[in-house]
């Protein structure tokens, strides 16, 4: 078991139905907050760190207008108190 606060792979979970679904929520709170039409494509990685909830560092594959980018993405959980936050949402990469 990792320690509360270190960043850690999270295993086996890229194709996982949580990780795409955090990772659909980052890309549409992220179309909704900049009026954009990114489309959801895969998880690339996922990592995850403890702390009050966790916090999901995921790289995720779009498309915009056709063309490939890579976005990073923290989001934020507390699933005790139904708590789900889009923390950052950066372009990495265009393809």
């Amino acid at each position: 078991m990792a320690a509360v606060g270190t960043i850690r792979d999270n295993q086996g979970s890229a194709n996982s139905a949580e990780t795409e679904s955090l990772a659909r929520y980052a890309v549409d709170e992220h179309n909704k907050k900049e009026n954009t039409l990114l489309e959801f494509v895969k998880v690339l990685d996922d990592k995850v760190q403890v702390v009050s909830g966790t916090m999901h560092y995921l790289k995720i594959e779009v498309t915009d207008g056709g063309k490939k980018k890579v976005y990073e993405a923290k989001v934020w959980v507390k699933p005790w108190e139904h708590f789900k936050q889009v923390q950052e949402f950066k372009l990495v990469s265009d393809s």
